[in-house]
């Protein structure tokens, strides 16, 4: 394997395995060692060398295995001893998912740095549930917001969305949900559609329908939690409006 210090951040996709990208998985045979998350479907490692070293640096049940600047140091570390590392995160790595930083840190001590784009959970979550994040005469935009902020605080960015009439989807956001149903409340949107899918993409997903003003029980009703995506918006009502289409066309077929 080359031994020339390199770091290649891949994003791996929603969940699906199906979902990553040749150039990713390329990328992920050509490793010589694998930095990986907790989101990251394991089957994705199956395409890794079996003399590479496989490393979980993620998250789970609030713990961390590795702090950010523990992760930064043996990203240098194995690139220098090793050669090429790949850095797998889920989704997409420059949405939310600190990449950024990682190539910067890597950058910074000389290593050769290269990306390779995810799809993003943020769109590819609820078009799985046949949501659509724009659609004509529904939304002419959309919203991508964090839910929680490095201060731990829901984003500023949650209220200005409230009040446009755009799409908007919360990542890690299960936390805040009273305080985003409150705002969209403020705005005189509790009739608003939305939808929560929990794991996403995954033979373990799991959806909840709503509006803002019923979103709270829904979530209690079908025991909803992290890792969920939250979107807000009328475009939520196509997918009741296509299965409706579906059923009225088998029903003319029986007939």
């Amino acid at each position: 394997m080359n031994t020339q210090p390199k770091l290649t951040v891949v994003g791996a996709g929603p969940g699906d395995a199906d979902l990553i990208t040749l150039k990713a998985i390329k990328a992920l045979e050509s490793a010589s060692v694998v930095l990986y998350d907790a989101l990251v479907n394991s089957e994705l490692l199956s395409y890794v060398h079996p003399m590479t070293e496989l490393i979980f640096v993620g998250k789970r049940r609030g713990c961390y295995r590795y702090q950010q600047e523990q992760i930064n140091e043996l990203i240098v570390a194995k690139a220098h001893s090793h050669g090429h590392v790949v850095r797998l995160k889920g989704g997409d790595p420059f949405i939310f998912g600190r990449g950024a930083e990682e190539m910067e840190y890597a950058a910074k001590q000389g290593i050769e740095v290269a990306v390779v784009p995810g799809i993003s959970s943020s769109l590819a979550v609820p078009a799985y549930q046949n949501i659509p994040l724009t659609k004509r005469g529904s939304a002419e935009s959309f919203w991508v917001i964090t839910g929680t902020t490095k201060q731990h605080q829901l984003s500023n960015d949650v209220a200005l969305a409230a009040k446009s009439n755009a799409t908007v989807v919360i990542l890690m956001g299960m936390g805040k949900l009273p305080e985003i149903v409150s705002l969209f409340k403020q705005e005189e949107k509790g009739d608003l559609p939305v939808a929560i899918i929990q794991n996403g993409t995954t033979k373990h997903e799991k959806i909840g329908i709503g509006t803002v003003n019923s979103i709270e029980e829904v979530v209690q009703t079908n025991q909803l939690s992290n890792p969920a995506i939250i979107i807000l918006g009328d475009v939520v009502n196509h997918r009741q409006q296509l299965l409706q289409i579906q059923q009225e066309i088998a029903f003319k077929e029986v007939v």
